[in-house]
């Protein structure tokens, strides 16, 4: 079995500067797709970055283009959320996810493996 761990959140002010990241450990998940989610109080869990095995295709919500830029890097067996010009509304718990199929996906109930997560905060 897979294991991951997020870390990098924080309190931090608008305007300020990020990373996340989230190492695997056990059986190995290279190779396959994982994606960055976030849940807010009262909201249900979104969607933030998604990113291939190999690391070539990215993509990204709407409401984070521009800002955050997912990365991997598999030797390490880690993913990373470089999340930049920081808002007040994205203000939550970031998970990070696996997904045991070769394409990528968008949706919550498309990846198979969770991190525990990491609180961001962001004050105005």
């Amino acid at each position: 079995q897979v294991q991951l761990a997020e870390s990098g959140g924080g309190w931090v002010q608008a305007g300020d500067s990020l990373r996340l990241s989230c190492a695997a450990s056990g059986r190995t998940a290279v190779s396959y797709p994982m994606g960055w989610f976030r849940q807010a109080p009262g909201k249900e869990r979104q969607f933030v970055a998604g990113i291939s095995g190999n690391g070539i295709i990215t993509f990204y919500a709407d409401s984070v283009k521009g800002r955050f830029t997912i990365s991997r890097d598999n030797a390490k067996n880690t993913v990373y959320l470089q999340m930049n010009s920081l808002k007040p509304e994205d203000t939550a718990v970031y998970y990070c996810a696996l997904r045991w199929e070769w394409k990528v996906a968008s949706g919550p109930n498309e990846y198979d493996t969770w991190g525990p997560g990491t609180q961001v905060t962001v004050s105005s």
